[in-house]
């Protein structure tokens, strides 16, 4: 393992340009921070580029494991200094382990003829909302989850937080165009449902049994009016009591759940 001690090497300046999304995009790559996540990344067998470990990791719990696990599949490993890993750091208290990885490449026609239940998310901006989505969306079995122009990016550490592992276990498709995503799952017989808050049919009243894709709206301004035009049917979540609107991750879980219950029903 290479010991690294200033922060002008230029493993360290590859780190730290991956805080950009234009260097992510440009490389292909990201990274992942804590011994549970890189633990994750290598139990999913996930392409591991290289691993950065602080000379604190080894006194945590599970550290001495985690080192021995990254150097039997990593080829690059290196070591640093407290100090000079929270430079690199993403997270107030960092751990002191950070995995860089190849992003992954997946085949949304073979998906989307394969699988039977897609989400679709709509110019989300919240990393929160949009990693819960994702976990949700991974607990209760869909096939695949898409970001279209607009959303926040994926691969930003605290999306990839959010996600709880969930970004590892199911195909995520992002930086798509709306209308190009309606048309192919349109092709393959996929009822296009859209929440709305000017949605005139009950959710509850949908038939979700066969091939579904339902559409999340950006937490201010819902959907765009031409995804409106896209889809099969406008639909609003009852609400009996005085709230006017429900956060974008809980209106999405409640559509992904109902899925779920007529499927198992």
């Amino acid at each position: 393992m290479n010991y690294i001690q200033s922060n002008q090497n230029k493993t360290i300046k590859e780190i730290k340009a991956l805080h950009l999304k234009k260097n992510r995009d440009a490389e292909g790559l990201y990274f992942v921070e804590g011994i549970r996540f890189v633990n994750d990344a290598i139990d999913n067998e996930q392409d591991i580029i290289k691993v950065i470990i602080s000379d604190k990791l080894e006194s945590l719990n599970g550290g001495k494991e985690l080192i021995n696990r990254v150097n039997s599949v990593c080829n690059e490993c290196f070591l640093v200094n407290e100090k000079l890993f929270k430079e690199i750091s993403d997270t107030q208290t960092p751990q002191g382990i950070l995995a860089v990885l190849k992003k992954k490449e997946n085949n949304l026609d073979e998906i989307i003829k394969q699988g039977n239940s897609i989400v679709i998310l709509d110019r989300l901006q919240d990393p929160g909302n949009v990693g819960t989505i994702i976990r949700t969306s991974d607990a209760a079995g869909i096939s695949a989850v898409i970001l279209t122009k607009g959303c926040v990016d994926l691969f930003s550490p605290k999306v990839l937080r959010s996600t709880m592992g969930s970004v590892f276990h199911l195909p995520i498709f992002e930086n798509m165009k709306i209308d190009g995503s309606i048309e192919l799952l349109k092709q393959s017989n996929y009822k296009i449902i859209a929440s709305h808050l000017k949605g005139k049919n009950n959710y509850y009243n949908e038939d979700l049994t066969g091939k579904i894709a339902i559409i999340v709206g950006n937490e201010a301004n819902g959907i765009s009016d031409e995804t409106a035009q896209l889809s099969d049917s406008l639909v609003k979540i009852p609400m009996p009591g005085r709230a006017e609107s429900l956060n974008a991750s809980i209106a999405a879980s409640i559509m992904i759940y109902e899925i779920v219950r007529q499927k198992l029903k």
